[in-house]
Parts: structure tokens; sequence; C-alpha cells
């Protein structure tokens, strides 16, 4: 077991969680919840004089950093992720002492903490708002027939933070016509189609996405013809800009 050199802890002590059994090579003790590694063999924390450490777990930023900055030994704990193929942190070991002053400190200003966090939840909560009323402005300038409810339902399922889908890409905040199309071909094709049950059939993904690429491109059409209509009203298309015009496929967008 060889820490990665893109490992995030270049610097420090580094203590492993490990994921198969291991003992200690100098005292046999085992098997281990935590070792370091010695040239390359495992030892316990006792024997690599670590032993008087407690574990923090990862989770409060505050109570980290004080109690790094409190503790004379300390040490990173990491546990190997398989599916993403690296260390990460668990979080830290320090001394018991340095601990206890770190969660006094906390305490000391725990209320202004809060009151921070507070502040903070207020201002992300009222971007969030904004950015999903902007994107439902634009679902219904690219949607029109789209109904309002589902527009705003649209953009809050797809702008929601942290969540990776289409509205918290880069081109989703932004709202780039592309991203705001698959978001909406995205919902149509779980509430408008089969596909769902298709899959739930055992159909695989693509080519339940294939069978239902018709009823999808049908309920877009619909919601778009206000656009066809206003557009032919004010500016009609020539032959040429409607061939140069960009489609998204609904067979994989979303």
């Amino acid at each position: 077991m060889v820490l990665p050199s893109t490992s995030p802890l270049r610097a420090g002590l580094v203590v492993v969680q490990p994921l198969r059994r291991k003992h200690c090579a100098a005292c046999r003790r085992g098997p281990l919840p935590l070792l370091v590694l010695e040239d390359g063999v495992p030892r316990c924390l006792a024997c690599a004089d670590l032993g008087h450490l407690v574990f923090l777990p990862r989770g409060d930023t505050a109570l980290t950093r004080r109690s790094r900055e409190e503790s004379a030994l300390w040490a990173v704990v990491v546990r190997f992720n398989r599916r993403r193929g690296r260390y990460e942190r668990q979080g830290l070991l320090v001394e018991e002492e340095a601990l206890a002053r770190a969660e006094s400190r906390c305490l000391a200003d725990a209320e202004a903490r809060r009151r921070r966090r507070a502040r903070d939840a207020r201002r992300r909560a009222a971007q969030d708002a904004r950015f999903a009323e902007a994107f439902a402005t634009q679902i219904r300038r690219l949607f029109p027939g789209c109904p309002p409810d589902r527009a705003g339902a649209i953009a809050a399922h797809a702008s929601e933070r942290g969540s990776g889908r289409v509205g918290r890409s880069a081109a989703g905040r932004a709202l780039s016509e592309g991203a705001v199309t698959c978001a909406v071909i995205a919902s149509v094709r779980h509430l408008d189609t089969p596909y769902d049950r298709l899959l739930m059939d055992g159909v695989a993904r693509h080519e339940a996405r294939r069978r239902i690429a018709a009823d999808v491109e049908a309920v877009l059409r619909g919601w778009r013809e206000a656009v066809g209509t206003a557009a032919a009203a004010q500016s009609p298309v020539t032959g040429t800009e409607a061939a140069t015009k960009p489609t998204v496929r609904t067979d994989i967008a979303g």
C-alpha cells in the first residue's frame, strides 16, 4: 500500500484507514483500524508513536482548523476510494488537549459563526432563486407553449445547487439555448413519454430513448409553435436560414 504521488497529502504525517485486514509489522497487533506506513510496511499507531492522538472526523471546518493549530503533533487520516482511484481525507489525529482547546474556541464564537452561516445560506438561496427564474424565463422564450408552472419546475430541477445537472454546468449558468433545451427534453422524456416504463421493462437506455424520440419531438414542436408563428409574422425564414438553424438531438440530450 503506497500513497500515490497525486495525493493531496504531500507533506506532514499521513495515517491510513486500510480497506483490507492489516497487522502491525512490529507488534503483530491487528487487524488495524488505522496504520502508518514506514518503509512500505504497516505499523500500528502505538508503534509509530501516535497512539496518544485522538481522531477528529472531517466535517467541521472551524474545529478541524483550530485543532490543527492547537496541536503540536497531528496527522491526516486518509482512505482509498476505489471508484475514484485516489486517497481521500477522513479527518485528523490530534492531541486530546488540543482538541479540547479548539472546542472551547469554537464554542466562544459559535453564535457569530451561526449567524454568518445563516447569512450565507440566505444569500445563496436568493442567488439560486434568481437563477432559477432566469432559467425559467429562457425556457418560456424558447418554448412559449410550455405551461408556466412546468417551466418553473423544469428550471428548479435543472438548476438545483450541487445536483450536477445541466443547469449547473457552465453552459447552463450561461443560459445557453442548448443547455436549456436539454433540460426541457429531459423533463419531457420522463413526464410525457413511456420512457421510465421502458427502462423498468428492461429496455436498454439508448434503445428506450430511440423509441420515444418522436414523442419528445412532438411535445417540443407543440411548445415551439408560438415561436414559429411569431417569427413567420415578423420575418419569414429563408430556405438557407432554415438549413443552417442548429438542432438538438432528442435521443441523446439530457
